[in-house]
């Protein structure tokens, strides 16, 4: 089985391997996990779970058109979303195949303190200001935010791993489900 992922990050592609593997652990064997660059068509700091999502599918595609030999692309984009007086950050998931099949899933949320949205609102994005605030270089490829805030008990690729299952269940469930 061949994935492509619309992106280079790390963390993103290790929740990708992870993730696949225990999905289809008859492939995993010969499971190829590639990260390919690609634009996500959003802004560099996604604001709202629709333009996160739009970033996700159009990573997806952009991955799997990348890629002749690829059986899936996967899109994964962090995004933010306001909901009440609080801002929330999470990350969105789309896998698409070769019949144009989509699944859409997200990992868990967490809230953003209001001095880390504070720097946010005024143009920066969520990576530069944790590498900032924790003194740290490149959080985003490693733990990113949630491993930071969660003291490193919940890394990025972990956060993301759940995502990527729920992105997965239409090929993973029973079709009763889905026709």
């Amino acid at each position: 089985m061949i994935v492509v992922v619309g992106t280079t990050n790390p963390a993103k592609l290790s929740a990708v391997t992870i993730a696949v593997k225990q999905l289809f652990p008859a492939s995993a064997h010969d499971l190829i996990v590639r990260g390919v660059g690609v634009k996500s068509g959003v802004s560099d700091q996604p604001m709202s779970d629709e333009e996160t999502i739009l970033g996700a599918t159009n990573r997806a595609k952009r991955a799997l058109d990348s890629d002749a030999e690829a059986d899936f692309g996967i899109g994964v984009e962090g995004g933010l979303h306001k909901i009440g007086d609080k801002y929330f950050d999470g990350g969105w998931v789309v896998v698409v195949d070769r019949n144009g099949t989509v699944g859409t899933g997200c990992s868990a949320r967490y809230e953003l303190s209001a001095k880390i949205m504070e720097k946010i609102l005024l143009g920066s994005e969520l990576a530069p200001v944790i590498d900032e605030i924790s003194g740290e270089t490149d959080v985003r490829s490693k733990a990113g935010a949630m491993g930071i805030l969660t003291n490193g008990l919940l890394n990025r690729d972990v956060c993301y791993v759940h995502g990527i299952y729920f992105a997965f269940t239409r090929w993973v469930s029973d079709a009763k489900y889905w026709n």
